[in-house]
């Protein structure tokens, strides 16, 4: 394996294809899984088996993109993926014309006689919905609504009589394309996000079984905080609830997310600090990474967010000080 072409992600390790637009998801040694990770997994398993295209629908930090990693590496098919953008129309994700190539043939077999034969031909360059379509790859479309509705047109027969509604200038000259019957659609979106995102059609959202994702329970963040970090799991533990915490304070309850706890335990490590009130690496760490999550918490019209974080962290967190110092 070349590892050049190798990315890490949290969910699975990625070998880009060199000779194509996927790339091949494989299980990754550093994925955490719980029986709330293996729930999910197993009920995303069972749709897209039964042919189904599925969405995985939260608030940011709740891990869609990465279960949707994790379920495309357990399909075993290559990956193709798309990143939702305003700016996408529809030919983007089918394809477009590139353009026009032009041929010319001479012929001067009988030295006295030249004749010339000259062909235009439009150049259609095929994208990657397309391109998944035609393959049997495993489409995941990660924040799908950042795109407009209009440019996901293509998606409904797709998804439904799994069909592709081609322009005529493509060169196969065919203006249909029968989907692959290993096709897998996966989707993504946040609803709780209101800048940059679109309303989606309800044509599409009815071809897909949504999987609503909250955070993971205290369990699981634990143990991804810990995989991410190799910080003690004791030191996790106190992380994790005083982010747990925290989410009840401010104007977004789905905030601080467990990548939070992954940065404050990552810090924590590389600085050899422990996760505990009398230590002052891990108090500073806190109100940097956390305060800005309670910015809007005010008292007398003063921002009282490193106050927020100190109160949190004393509480959940010195108790423990208290006891490591009497052994």
């Amino acid at each position: 394996m070349n590892t050049d072409n190798l990315k890490i992600f949290s969910a699975a390790t990625l070998r880009v294809q060199t000779d194509g637009d996927t790339i091949l998801p494989e299980p990754s040694e550093g994925f955490v899984s719980t029986p709330c990770v293996e729930h999910v997994t197993e009920r995303a398993l069972a749709y897209l088996e039964a042919g189904y295209p599925i969405h995985f629908s939260g608030p940011a930090g709740t891990g869609k993109t990465t279960l949707a990693f994790h379920v495309a590496s357990i399909l075993g098919r290559p990956v193709t993926l798309i990143h939702g953008d305003d700016e996408f129309g529809s030919s983007d994700l089918v394809g477009r014309d590139a353009g026009y190539r032009k041929s010319k043939v001479i012929d001067n077999f009988i030295h006295s006689v030249l004749k010339t034969e000259e062909e235009m031909k439009s150049f259609w360059v095929d994208n990657r919905l397309t391109t998944a379509c035609e393959n049997g790859d495993t489409l995941i479309y990660d924040e799908f609504n950042r795109s407009k509705p209009e440019a996901n047109n293509a998606l409904l027969s797709v998804l439904s009589e799994q069909i592709l509604n081609l322009p005529r200038l493509r060169r196969s000259g065919e203006g249909y394309l029968g989907v692959h019957p290993m096709f897998r659609a996966i989707f993504t979106s946040n609803p709780e996000e209101y800048a940059g995102v679109h309303k989606t059609q309800d044509a599409l959202l009815d071809r897909l079984i949504t999987i609503n994702l909250q955070h993971y329970d205290r369990e699981t963040e634990i143990r991804i905080a810990t995989a991410k970090s190799g910080i003690p799991r004791e030191d996790a533990e106190n992380i994790v609830d005083v982010v747990r915490e925290l989410r009840g304070i401010g104007v977004n309850n789905h905030r601080p997310t467990i990548r939070a706890c992954i940065a404050i335990a990552r810090i924590l490590a590389i600085k050899n600090g422990k996760a505990r009130w009398d230590d002052a690496i891990f108090r500073w760490v806190c109100r940097d990474v956390l305060s800005v999550d309670t910015a809007k918490v005010t008292k007398g019209g003063q921002p009282i967010m490193a106050q927020k974080v100190d109160e949190i962290v004393q509480k959940l967190c010195g108790s423990l000080a208290i006891r490591s110092a009497k052994h």
